[in-house]
């Protein structure tokens, strides 16, 4: 299946690592919580945007592991952003089919905002549309070794370990009932070129995408450049084209 059959088919996996909101406001000499409150809209823009653009699958990356470093009074403010953001959207994704889900542990989180996951999870789980998941309190590296230490603790089943059964054990660490496919597509905004710790086995094949445009001006004008640009990548996952072969 080609790129375009792809969204099409509602079958594109798209990830972003959405950077470049402190870096937005500091420009407009304006708190570092300005520019995370206006990522919030760009959310809400290229989410509606990735629905119109065929995109099955859009998993966002909100708060790092590492983000817990940050300031005190910043991550707390992260946190209140997310809980209203919960509270304001869950309904326009039921109104539109979209299944809304939470990855990352939430051992860590405020109770508070556990809930109101737990809360828009159930509310959205009959969406027949695109996916959405969130990271929040993400690490991939943290999710792979605890999906490696349930495939230990399997040991005893005659059942051979494969990527199928890896990939669930990696959504089950996540709460998923089911994995999500493999990301076809990651891009980056801010104009940092690294993977940060996000999506490490699911982007194995993912074709990269780098922006220099900050977070918060970020839309569906910049999400459809960047599947045009996707479109024309030539994606072999280690064999060669019938082109290239003859």
């Amino acid at each position: 299946m080609d790129q375009s059959s792809f969204r099409q088919a509602g079958a594109l996996h798209v990830g972003i690592i959405m950077d470049g909101n402190g870096r937005w406001a500091i420009g407009r000499g304006l708190p570092r919580t300005a520019g995370h409150a206006e990522g919030a809209r760009a959310v809400r823009r290229t989410v509606e945007g990735a629905a119109r653009l065929g995109v099955g699958t859009l998993t966002l990356y909100a708060f790092s592991a590492d983000n817990w470093r940050r300031p005190s009074g910043e991550v707390g403010a992260l946190m209140r952003l997310f809980r209203r953001y919960l509270a304001a959207e869950t309904a326009r994704c039921v109104d539109n089919g979209i299944r809304l889900t939470i990855v990352g542990r939430r051992d860590r989180l405020p109770r508070a905002l556990v809930h109101a996951i737990e809360g828009a999870e159930r509310a959205t789980a009959g969406g027949t549309g695109m996916r959405l998941r969130i990271a929040i309190d993400y690490s991939s590296r943290d999710a792979i070794l605890r999906a490696a230490e349930r495939l230990r603790d399997d040991a005893a089943t005659d059942e051979s370990p494969t990527h199928e059964r890896f990939a669930k054990l990696l959504g089950a660490v996540h709460h998923q009932m089911q994995p999500a496919a493999d990301v076809d597509l990651l891009i980056r905004t801010g104009g940092e070129r690294r993977l940060s710790d996000f999506l490490l086995w699911e982007c194995a094949y993912a074709e990269l995408y780098f922006t220099a445009r900050l977070w918060p001006d970020f839309g569906e004008p910049e999400l459809a450049a960047a599947l045009d640009d996707f479109a024309s990548r030539d994606r072999r996952f280690g064999a060669i084209t019938s082109a290239v072969a003859g």
